[in-house]
This record gives structure tokens, sequence and C-alpha cells, in this order.
């Protein structure tokens, strides 16, 4: 039985199916999937020690997310801005170079090799590095 303490965590099926998808794909970071993993665990029933003693983590873990998810609902369980130069790239181009990375197929090619890795991720440090130096050109960094 739930603690009735607790706020009832109710999931439209958009959010559920949502949730589901970050936990089942392999690519999601895993912050995010056990996030996904305890607010799911909540919706179903339960205290946070309960969810907590499941999940094996501590129960003011599960209380973060759960006030995070209450609060800002999926967009709650994303991380916060962290301190220094803000970001030129958003969380979304992020994922869409990794998920090409891994799911793309090289032209001419059954696989990408690690050199094509490697040159991917040299190019991304690349354009990152560039976008450091055009901030501290104007005084940004």
């Amino acid at each position: 039985m739930g603690d009735t303490r607790l706020a009832p965590l109710v999931l439209s099926e958009d959010e559920r199916r949502r949730l589901e998808s970050w936990v089942k794909r392999r690519s999601t970071a895993q912050g995010l999937v056990l996030r996904a993993r305890i607010v799911l665990a909540c919706a179903q029933g339960g205290s946070n020690l309960a969810v907590a003693a499941r999940l094996g983590v501590n129960r003011k873990t599960v209380s973060k997310w759960r006030a995070r998810f209450a609060a800002g609902r999926l967009d709650g369980l994303t991380d916060e801005p962290r301190p220094g130069v803000p970001r030129t790239i958003t969380d979304a181009q992020v994922e869409e170079v990794v998920m090409r990375t891994l799911e793309e197929v090289p032209e001419g090619r059954g696989f990408r090799s690690p050199q094509g890795h490697l040159r991917a991720w040299r190019a991304a440090e690349t354009v990152h590095q560039g976008q450091l130096l055009a901030a501290s050109e104007h005084g940004v960094a």
C-alpha cells in the first residue's frame, strides 16, 4: 500500500510511453534511465522507501526525482544547467549526433570503423572548439 502522505503520481499515456522508451533505448544516458525508472515505479504506487529498495537506490534519490517530476513533469527529469559558459548546442542536437553515429551506416560500408568514429568525434570537437573560440573573441568566455 502506498504512503498516503505522498502526492499521487499519475502519468498521461504520452508520458508513460516516453519514459518507457527512455528506459528501453540503449543510447539514453543512464542517469535519465534511472530517473525514468523511478518515476515509473512511483506511478505504480508505493512509498519512496519501497521504490528505493526495489530499484536499489537511496530513499532521498526517489524523493528528489518524484518531486522534480511532479513540479516539471518530463522536463523536470533533465539535468539542470551547470555553472560556466552557457552551452552552444542543445541536448536534442547532441542526441541527434549520437543516434546518427550509432544507427546510420556510412555510404558504401556495412559498418563504421573505429577510425570513422574517431573522425566523427574529432569533427564534433573541432566545431565545439570553434564555438568556444568565437565566444572568447566576443568576450563571452
